[in-house]
């Protein structure tokens, strides 16, 4: 227990002390906004810094938060440590950086970021990467809710009942003003992410669940490596490209840059906290990592789990809070995924988006495809998204430092994290069953070694040695 209350407290710390130290780096000043400037009735809106918050936080608060967390939890209490300090140093930075040069480049979707400060080459790569992500995230975040919704309702709303309702919401959600239905509903669901958050927490506490202090050691019951499964395994709880899709969005909604802090860096410490509750549920709730193994292959995986934790903690009524509260994450990143997925191709193609006959030209096809992706068994997406979500938010890191290279800022807030998440996407790569399945002994050094020469390039491209000049296209 004193493990987990140390590692709460070090989250909001870092909010409050290493939060104000990158915010002081990027400079936010009174600029215009793409809001004020671009508003168009449709994306670009005027809202609300506490609405934005809650519509960061909901996007960027997926499955990975959950799920991720209760399966890096197979690895023991060392999984508080990726979640802290990942999120301090690593995602909440990437989630800033992405949104507030998104600001200051008219909402520019994270593509086009990473092809003004990368070259246009990076920027097309990019372009693919992050469409394929969204749909991806799209897919993972439809059909993970579908399920849950299933153990709550009767027989009759399978999980394929569930499934096109979902997708018709998704619909809705792509296309509409983003105040209309996005901004209107999400601070009811916003209220049921934190009753589940503080929920959870609460029922281990007040029914005692003994909590299993920090270790170095592994303790996954078929010995997997730590490094660097758990840190592809826990996905958005600690750092998620996808974030990088999501701030832009809500880059075209804010009215001062002085709200970046609590908006961006502050949606990822919260996501954090949620990460680290589920994490401390999936270490602690079943006794050891093997209990919880085995709690996972009983109850098909984590959805069966957290209905199990849910209900067994808070009893009937505070379950049903808890898995609603669940449901919404997923939900409410799946629809934004979409949404996202609409506006890179549009900034892509130069698609103008008030007319709503261009909105669906994008959307119907995006849609299409994610319906036929949920065919595909959820695990193998899963892992398809993981990987692929912390190699996008290794590109927007080095867009990030390259950014505060050119502003003449402290780049190494974007290097030094840039650099790990080049050395854990390499190696997850080459050592994963879906990459191409080396043994560790050729994995570790060529990661490590790809890292290295990611630095290297960059630190040529920026000037920083060579004698180079930072370019931007």
């Amino acid at each position: 227990m004193i493990t987990f209350f140390i590692a709460l407290v070090i989250l909001i710390v870092g909010f409050m002390t290493y939060g104000a130290f990158v915010d002081k780096v990027f400079k936010p000043d009174n600029r215009p906004t793409p809001a004020t400037e671009l508003a168009d009735g449709v994306d670009f809106v005027e809202l609300k810094p506490w609405r934005i918050f809650l519509i960061q936080l909901l996007n960027i608060a997926g499955l990975g938060p959950i799920f991720g967390a209760i399966a890096g939890a197979l690895w023991g209490p060392v999984v508080f440590l990726w979640i802290v300090f990942g999120t301090i140093f690593a995602g909440a930075v990437h989630d800033f950086l992405s949104g507030m040069i998104s600001i200051r480049h008219k909402g520019a979707s994270i593509s086009e970021i990473v092809g003004i400060y990368l070259g246009p080459q990076m920027k097309t790569v990019m372009r693919i990467f992050s469409v394929v992500l969204l749909v991806l995230v799209g897919t993972v975040f439809m059909t993970g809710p579908a399920g849950l919704l299933a153990r709550l309702t009767p027989d009759f709303m399978t999980r394929n009942f569930w499934l096109v309702i979902v997708l018709i919401y998704y619909f809705l959600a792509t296309i509409l003003p983003i105040d209309q239905l996005i901004g209107k509903i999400y601070p009811v669901f916003g209220a049921a992410l934190i009753i589940m958050a503080v929920g959870i927490a609460g029922g281990m506490l007040f029914r005692g669940v003994p909590m299993m202090e920090l270790t170095l050691a592994n303790l996954h019951p078929k010995e997997l490596p730590i490094w660097p499964l758990m840190f592809i395994t826990v996905a958005c709880g600690a750092i998620s490209g996808f974030h990088a899709t999501q701030s832009p969005m809500m880059a075209r909604c804010m009215t001062s840059e002085k709200d970046g802090r609590k908006i961006f860096y502050g949606a990822m410490v919260a996501e954090g906290v949620i990460a680290l509750i589920w994490a401390a549920a999936g270490v602690s709730f079943y006794g050891s990592t093997g209990g919880l193994a085995t709690a996972l292959a009983e109850y098909g995986g984590q959805a069966g789990v957290v209905y199990d934790i849910a209900f067994k903690l808070l009893g009937p009524v505070g379950g049903v809070l808890a898995m609603v509260g669940v449901i919404a994450c997923p939900i409410t990143s799946g629809d934004t995924a979409f949404r996202s997925a609409r506006l890179t191709l549009a900034d892509w193609f130069k698609f103008e988006q008030k007319s709503i006959a261009k909105r669906l030209t994008l959307a119907l096809p995006l849609l299409g495809v994610g319906a036929l992706l949920t065919l595909i068994d959820f695990n193998i997406v899963w892992r398809y998204f993981s990987w692929s979500n912390q190699t996008l938010a290794m590109i927007a890191l080095w867009a990030g430092a390259m950014y505060l290279v050119k502003e003449k800022s402290n780049h190494w807030i974007a290097t030094v994290p840039a650099t790990f998440m080049s050395a854990v996407s390499m190696t997850y790569i080459l050592q994963a069953p879906e990459g191409f399945q080396l043994s560790t002994a050729i994995s570790y050094p060529v990661g490590l070694a790809f890292a290295a020469g990611c630095l290297l390039l960059f630190l040529f491209k920026a000037g920083i040695i060579g004698g180079a000049k930072v370019e931007t296209a």
